[in-house]
């Protein structure tokens, strides 16, 4: 870090003053972020990628449910370019709108960890005591189930118990709005219901750190309630590493979107899901490899674009890298 030399009026001992610039913790995250290749191609793809899932509609060749038996298992070609499944349905239009699907899981599931998680931790660390007895004996509770086993249950449950549900009911009410988002309403609950368990630990952990500090126990002396405090000191410095540790987990919540789809308890056909993709390709792998190759090598480039600028997050929200 550079450091400005700043001429003062000389004094008999001639004492120089030594001015150390101000720096804004996001700026120089940013620049030292942008000097991290891989990250740097982790965000230019996931920018892609969001720009795909925007403006499918005129991207996408042909909507996603259009096809023609005439033109089913269509090799990759000048018509489709990366062929047709087993309907005659464009392949390389479909993994288009999958997009939709993937990162709309990825970030519902993010966003909800980190608003439910950090609240919890949050309020569970800085209050402690019986409280934070109360609640993280909570959250080693749900940490007590896999999370994949709870969410396929609840899958389960949703897709059998209020597929149905008498219309005009609470369940009934549910189905519709499930229905109306392509099957993706109850995913989101399910992958909601678990992601904000290691949010909350890493909260806490942070929060139960910061209460100790001087600049806390300063604030609370000079008559700030546990409000602001929370506000103004504790939230602006663990919601760096909270942002990274988000971010690292959307492939996991992408992952767990394609198992469902692939195993049934995803999205509801037509709607182009990469793990539905993966499924009906596998079943015709042998004679056509490329209706899962294709959707498979989509669902890596986003989870590894999402690692990379994650790693690089993590990097430059360091305060040891400085």
């Amino acid at each position: 870090m550079e450091v400005k030399l700043k001429e003062k009026e000389k004094f008999e001992d001639e004492t120089v003053i030594l001015e150390r610039p101000e720096v804004n913790l996001w700026k120089d995250a940013f620049r030292r972020m942008c000097k991290n290749k891989m990250a740097v191609l982790g965000a230019i793809i996931v920018t892609v990628l969001f720009i795909l899932a925007i403006f499918a509609p005129y991207i996408a060749p042909y909507h996603y449910a259009e096809g023609s038996l005439i033109n089913n298992y269509a090799k990759p070609g000048t018509k489709y370019l990366l062929g047709a499944d087993f309907m005659g349905r464009d392949l390389l239009s479909r993994i288009i709108y999958g997009t939709r699907i993937s990162l709309s899981v990825g970030i519902v599931g993010a966003v909800t960890a980190f608003i439910i998680g950090v609240f919890y931790g949050v309020v569970s660390g800085y209050y402690g005591g019986k409280v934070d007895n109360i609640m993280m004996r909570f959250v080693d509770i749900m940490y007590g189930f896999p999370t994949l086993l709870l969410i396929i249950l609840l899958m389960v449950l949703f897709k059998s118990t209020f597929a149905i549900a008498t219309p005009g009911t609470f369940a009934g009410y549910l189905n519709t709005i499930d229905r109306a988002f392509g099957g993706l309403f109850f995913i989101f609950i399910g992958i909601g219901v678990t992601a904000w368990i290691g949010m909350a630990r890493i909260a806490r952990g942070m929060a139960l750190s910061l209460r100790e500090k001087e600049f806390v126990e300063a604030a609370r002396a000079t008559g700030n309630s546990n409000l602001q405090i929370i506000l103004k000191h504790v939230l602006p410095n663990l919601i760096g590493p909270c942002i990274v540790r988000v971010t690292l987990a959307i492939p996991g919540y992408i992952t767990f979107e394609a198992f469902l789809s692939f195993i049934g308890l995803g999205v509801n056909p037509p709607t182009p899901s990469w793990g539905m993709l993966i499924s009906e390709g596998y079943q015709a792998m042998r004679s056509y490899p490329h209706l899962a190759i294709y959707p498979g090598l989509a669902l890596a480039i986003t989870m590894m674009a999402f690692n990379f600028m994650g790693d690089g997050l993590r990097d430059a929200l360091d305060p040891r890298m400085k």
